[in-house]
């Protein structure tokens, strides 16, 4: 009877222990936001253009002074980093970085909502011509907290991945 209860106590240690490391993450909103919000120093993430028309290409602009840290769930190879830029300089060289692809149209911001209300930095999208992918959004972002990271998930939406398939008669209607 004694080794049972052993063996129970450890059952439930074991599952205690399990159910703390996969704590639940925070996931964190984006609203629109304008240029003239922009101010301070950044840190800025470029992820994509490692080919040409990479759809995954975004940039995002992490605040210096932020209690957090952005991390983009990638490998290392798919995404580097510039510490210390100026606002004005952050911006211009995230759109610089986006026009990559043959098919970009514009740029949209948007801010990094922490569950406090503030704003953690921004992300710089690229928005494409509709012609070209018959939409112009094709990217899913989802920001997660995690410690003191936001981890960054990234990834063409699914209608863009059908595309991208050769299920391109899903995207229009047949199949």
């Amino acid at each position: 009877m004694k080794s049972m209860k052993i063996s129970w106590l450890t059952f439930f240690s074991l599952v205690a222990l399990l159910c703390a490391s996969c704590a639940p993450e925070m996931h964190l909103n984006t609203q629109g936001a304008m240029e003239s919000e922009i101010k301070g120093t950044y840190r800025v993430i470029f992820v994509g253009c490692n080919f040409t028309d990479d759809l995954e290409t975004i940039a995002f602009l992490q605040k210096e002074d932020s209690r957090y840290t952005f991390e983009p769930y990638l490998p290392d190879f798919q995404y580097r980093v510039e510490k210390g830029v100026p606002a004005s300089d952050a911006l211009a060289s995230a759109e610089k970085f986006l026009k990559c692809t043959t098919s970009f149209r514009r740029s949209q911001l948007s801010s990094i909502i922490a569950p406090d209300g503030s704003v953690l930095g921004y992300e710089v999208r690229p928005l494409y011509f509709p012609l070209t992918y018959g939409i112009d959004d094709v990217l899913e972002t989802n920001y997660f907290i995690r410690g003191d990271k936001v981890l960054i998930s990234i990834r063409q939406t699914q209608r863009i991945e059908r595309i991208h398939r050769g299920g391109a008669g899903d995207v229009w209607g047949g199949r």
